[in-house]
């Protein structure tokens, strides 16, 4: 039995609030990056020298086995704008230079836990991820295109939050670029009304051989979901595509379908609607995933293989997320707050890994 309607809802028109934000406007401000302080950075060193002294596993690193005195507080607001707000918020500054793998590893992870829950980013279970061309071949169906050097074109991830922080920048290229979902449906409401509706049903997307136990090798969504007052987003167009290659057994995408999908990919990269940052070291990037998606650049790493691009990735299940439609269940895994979102198969053993694998 299908979990979605015959019709899907649609908003009643053109959105507003602070989600609805433009690349260019932000261009012009900084209210959306935020600096450490000395203050903040003193607060990270102890927890940090706390938890490695007392060998707390990576796994029990929380805000009570880190406490950030100050810098918590200002942790809770950046949570807020970006559930609430503008969905995403740049922190510059984690001091990765005067840190080992292992004690970065812990500062990320214990600022990460009070956003939230870490949710498996892949079949092995990673919740720590590594975002690192692993030299992989994009045309075998289990490759992720975040193990390549390859350009990602704008989607979402598998969790209400993704986040990022660098470690090691590349040679050049590798920027990361956003644009707000509300944006997209509202500029496509103006521009290209006729096809909004492809976007508010269901397609097939393609699981890249990481199936739950019980579940297809892919999941339905749609792009566009209207739920309880708020539009959703979930949406990777080249895993849309892949599906239709890898199982002829599919409804093959109507034309009209088709140039709903090219003309969404294309309107995400518009520069009068993105906004490109670089990611410096130290660099921290949090996203909602539901209002804001998140593209790459094509990446020239350095020759030396020590010195290669490398992002350390959490996807963050927080409690007070929006509520989302049960059609997300299949993807997600649950639609509760706080337990929802990740990957998981019948193999999947839940770890932290300091290398990429």
């Amino acid at each position: 039995m299908s979990l979605f309607p015959d019709v899907l809802p649609m908003p009643p028109g053109l959105l507003e609030g602070r989600a609805a934000w433009y690349g260019p406007d932000l261009e012009q401000r900084r209210d959306w990056i935020y600096e450490f302080d000395a203050r903040d950075k003193a607060e990270i060193d102890d927890a940090v020298r706390a938890v490695r002294a007392a060998n707390v596993p990576f796994g029990e690193i929380s805000p009570a086995t880190f406490p950030l005195p100050t810098l918590g507080a200002k942790l809770a607001a950046f949570l807020e704008e970006v559930l609430h707000g503008r969905g995403f918020v740049l922190i510059r500054g984690f001091p990765t230079d005067r840190y080992t793998l292992e004690e970065t590893a812990a500062g990320y992870l214990g600022i990460g836990s009070y956003f939230g829950p870490f949710r498996s980013q892949n079949a092995k279970g990673h919740l720590l991820g590594h975002v690192k061309d692993l030299g992989y071949d994009i045309k075998d169906p289990t490759t992720r295109y975040y193990q390549t050097t390859r350009q990602l074109d704008y989607h979402t991830d598998s969790a209400d939050l993704v986040g990022l922080i660098c470690l090691k920048p590349s040679k050049s290229g590798g920027e990361s670029r956003i644009v707000s979902s509300v944006t997209m449906y509202n500029e496509i409401l103006r521009r290209r009304p006729d096809l909004l509706p492809e976007l508010f049903h269901p397609f097939a997307t393609d699981r890249r051989g990481e199936i739950p136990a019980g579940m297809l090798p892919w999941f339905d969504a749609p792009v566009f979901q209207w739920f309880e007052g708020e539009l959703t987003t979930i949406y990777s167009g080249q895993y849309i595509r892949s599906a239709q290659v890898n199982f002829p057994e599919l409804p093959r995408l109507t034309a009209k379908e088709i140039e709903a999908l090219d003309y969404f990919d294309a309107l995400s990269d518009a520069p009068d609607l993105r906004l490109q940052m670089e990611f410096r070291p130290g660099d921290i990037q949090l996203i909602n995933n539901h209002t804001t998606l998140h593209s790459r650049t094509d990446f020239e790493n350095w020759p030396e293989p020590e010195r290669h691009r490398h992002l350390l990735r959490l996807w963050i299940a927080p409690l007070n997320a929006r509520p989302l439609p049960e059609w997300f269940a299949p993807r997600y895994g649950s639609t509760v707050q706080g337990q929802r979102g990740g990957i998981v198969t019948a193999e999947t053993t839940l770890k932290f890994v300091l290398e990429a694998e």
